[in-house]
């Protein structure tokens, strides 16, 4: 589930909100780490059983294949498999999306007391970690990431529903210039936290009856946002918030930003350390404006996603 050295300077995307007339105008900034799940209708293989999946190796099915076909049963979930195998008599062929390649296999399932297995796990969707950026207890809602979520394809998941849980930073693969780094994390049981409401180009947006820790500040227009010094919160290691400084050095125009409004050098040690900047997987909560005011949310683009 789930850089750049010293001084490295980066393109930052804004997380926007969905706003209307009674726009929110206080927010919570969380930083804190969370695991999402966002299902679709593709089928992908995750990994093979050591015991029953040698067989489907040596017949060609590789990690990542997305299993489009078994016979002449289309595979939308993970539940279409098992069927597609049940009413097998055999050997099976199985069709799948490798890269920009379709490809035809022939696999042979292992006969359990369950049933025939073709020895694989199958994940629907797509499983990461993302850092909540804002929470409104008014409503329960929440943004993460200031990004979609895409699929190995590159495009956008189209995702028919979706879930966050909790989750912990494992570890952190560090940045280095020309190739980003990113945090690693694991999930903390099977409790949720809520459900996943939009996967898209701006975030991906969800709604947290729980809600998330920390006070609500004032939420700054785009116009607001001032070059200068700021701090950011975010998680890590662990599931333990930081707070770190940073620089606004650049603030781009929305009608040139293509979704890129700041640029910004990350300046704390402690995170130059940990990461070597902002790596994948970890999102900004929230930057204080040059004055150093800790009550005012710096850097949020209030728009419709």
């Amino acid at each position: 589930m789930k850089k750049i050295a010293s001084s490295i300077l980066l393109l930052l995307c804004l997380i926007s909100i969905t706003i209307n007339a009674d726009a929110a105008t206080m927010l919570v900034p969380v930083g804190q780490v969370i695991g999402l799940e966002l299902q679709d209708d593709t089928v992908t293989v995750a990994s093979f059983e050591e015991a029953l999946g040698q067989k489907a190796k040596a017949s060609g099915l590789r990690t990542g294949d997305q299993i489009l076909k078994i016979d002449n049963i289309n595979i939308t979930k993970a539940e279409d498999v098992r069927r597609a195998l049940d009413r097998s008599d055999g050997d099976v062929a199985v069709t799948v999306r490798r890269g920009e390649k379709t490809l035809r296999l022939r696999l042979n399932p292992e006969i359990t007391p369950q049933g025939p297995k073709l020895g694989v796990f199958l994940k629907q969707g797509v499983t990461g970690i993302g850092t909540v950026t804002w929470y409104d207890p008014e409503t329960g809602r929440f943004g993460t990431l200031g990004h979609g979520v895409s699929g190995p394809g590159g495009a956008l998941v189209d995702m028919v529903s979706g879930t966050a849980y909790k989750a912990k930073v494992a570890s952190v693969k560090r940045g280095e210039a020309g190739r980003p780094g990113l945090l690693r994390g694991t999930a903390q049981g099977t409790e949720t936290l809520g459900q996943i409401l939009k996967n898209t180009e701006r975030g991906v947006f969800g709604l947290a009856p729980q809600g998330f820790a920390g006070e609500p500040m004032e939420v700054a227009s785009a116009g607001e946002v001032k070059t200068g010094r700021a701090t950011i919160l975010s998680t890590v290691a662990g599931d333990q918030v930081q707070e770190y400084s940073v620089e606004i050095l650049k603030i781009y125009p929305r009608a040139k930003s293509e979704g890129r409004n700041l640029l910004i050098k990350v300046t704390d040690p402690k995170l130059l350390s940990a990461t070597g900047g902002i790596v994948q997987g970890m999102g900004v909560s929230y930057n204080r404006d040059n004055t150093g005011n800790p009550n005012s949310l710096r850097g949020f683009q209030v728009t419709d996603p």
